[in-house]
């Protein structure tokens, strides 16, 4: 990931959290459900969390695995890994979680290390999605799966005249008021370059998987791409 986005995400880290919930209507609390369970974490399972944020993904992960597995957060941005820190020692004391500050393009990580992986809103925002990808194929077990969780870009019109009517008039004025309306400003073009689902698929068989689905949620304007190497 550039330090351009690096320094996005450490600037909105306060009010991260506050703006998912109101731009999503809550609605991603779903969606992380969904993308955990896609996963097929299972109690006992050696988990990672790419691009985790404010844990919310990790924690999950945390609760499927139990007592006997393990989890692992990564991310980028320090401010976000802080936040992340704070919210494991009041609501998710156990099982421990290891937070890592690191790339998800060179991950400081063994290979055949995790039995699931997942990734929320972070694909999008890598400087190169194979590599990425790669990366995600090194350090997951044979017979582990991964699950991704991005927006996109409706390939029905009217879903995508709504969603960019959405951006511009709920959005940025929401990011306005919390002062962050430049960062929040890189979402629409961010969005137009991510490739689509079915590009995606193509992507994650290049780098090696055997299974790939992309499944398209949110009338398309959400998708989870499942992927697994056996």
């Amino acid at each position: 990931m550039t330090n351009e986005i690096r320094d996005i995400f450490n600037r909105i880290a306060p009010v991260y959290d506050q703006l998912n919930d109101w731009l999503s209507l809550g609605q991603h609390r779903i969606w992380k459900e969904m993308t955990v369970k896609w996963s097929a974490a299972k109690p006992g399972d050696t988990c990672l969390d790419l691009c985790c944020g404010s844990g919310d993904l990790t924690f999950r992960l945390a609760r499927y695995v139990g007592l006997t597995g393990k989890v692992y957060g990564v991310d980028f941005s320090c401010n976000l890994l802080e936040i992340a820190k704070q919210r494991c020692q009041i609501y998710y004391s156990q099982p421990a979680i290891d937070w890592i500050e690191a790339d998800v393009l060179n991950l400081p990580l063994d290979n055949n290390q995790f039995d699931a992986i997942t990734m929320g809103y972070g694909l999008r925002n890598v400087k190169d999605i194979p590599r990425s990808l790669q990366e995600i194929y090194r350090v997951l077990k044979p017979g582990g799966k991964a699950a991704i969780l991005d927006f996109h870009r409706p390939d029905n019109d009217i879903f995508r005249a709504f969603q960019q009517r959405y951006l511009d008039e709920l959005v940025v004025p929401l990011a306005t008021n919390l002062g962050v309306k430049e960062e929040y400003a890189y979402i629409s073009p961010s969005l137009d370059h991510f490739p689509t689902g079915r590009q995606q698929v193509e992507i994650a068989r290049q780098a090696g998987f055997a299974n790939a689905t992309h499944y398209p949620i949110s009338n398309g304007m959400m998708g989870v791409l499942v992927i697994g190497n056996g």
